[in-house]
């Protein structure tokens, strides 16, 4: 298998494209602060992860400010810490501030030459989009949890993301998957069947970070430790 071998590239983005995991620390700062807690860093996005797996899963139409807001407030009842409401909203309002990586936007610009892109993700379309002036390239198409009413690893997500590629005119069979997290995506993207490049942005961490740990380790296609790798493989097969 050869990554020429796809007609279009579909990505997740939190994780793969941005750094949600430096985002959400330095967004939760303020409540760390206040509460005085002295969780590692792993600690603290592992908590995050819980809370936000619970919530997405109770409120999947929730959009993603109001969920990442009533996660914040979770987490501050968990510790036992008060903030004023406005600090919650905040941390609601972060998405936008989360860093894109430093080899995002050279690796889609190179790969946006050979490929059709599309995103999937589990924000709403105006995080999104503050995110997307980041990233340096036009998607051809945004797939969001706020369109679809569910959040990933939901199958709905997929099903969704495969009828909006097909309507591109693009098949099942031709989209390679690009996600950094086996929980939120690579699962479920097998399971819909389509091939998958991992973006293992945390190959020399140990444990999953933010996301929930997976069932085992689900199959993928490729993997990669960067994006900027992933261009290169694919210049490097040309």
């Amino acid at each position: 298998m050869r990554l020429h071998d796809f007609s279009v590239l579909t990505f997740d983005c939190y994780g793969t494209l941005i750094d949600w995991e430096a985002g959400l620390v330095r967004a939760l700062q303020p409540l760390v602060d206040a509460g005085r807690l002295t969780l590692s860093r792993d600690e603290l996005l592992a908590e995050f992860g819980r809370h936000e797996s619970a919530q997405q899963s109770a409120t999947p139409r929730m959009r993603y400010p109001e969920l990442l807001a009533t996660v914040h407030r979770r987490l501050a009842a968990h510790w036992e810490v008060y903030l004023p409401e406005d600090a919650h909203a905040a941390f609601g309002a972060s998405v936008g501030k989360w860093p894109a990586f430093a080899d995002s936007a050279d690796a889609l610009r190179y790969l946006k030459r050979h490929y059709p892109l599309v995103i999937l993700s589990n924000v709403d379309r105006a995080s999104f989009a503050q995110s997307r002036a980041q990233l340096g390239v036009e998607f051809d198409a945004i797939c969001t949890a706020e369109d679809i009413g569910s959040y990933k690893p939901d199958p709905r997500n997929f099903a969704y993301l495969i009828e909006t590629v097909g309507r591109l005119g693009i098949p099942r069979s031709q989209i390679l998957h690009t996600a950094q997290s086996l929980h939120h995506d690579h699962a479920p993207a097998h399971q819909a069947g389509l091939a998958t490049a991992w973006i293992d942005r945390r190959h020399d961490q140990q444990g999953w970070g933010a996301t929930r740990p997976p069932q085992g380790t689900p199959p993928f296609d490729f993997r990669f430790v960067s994006m900027a790798a992933m261009a290169q493989a694919h210049a490097a097969e040309a």
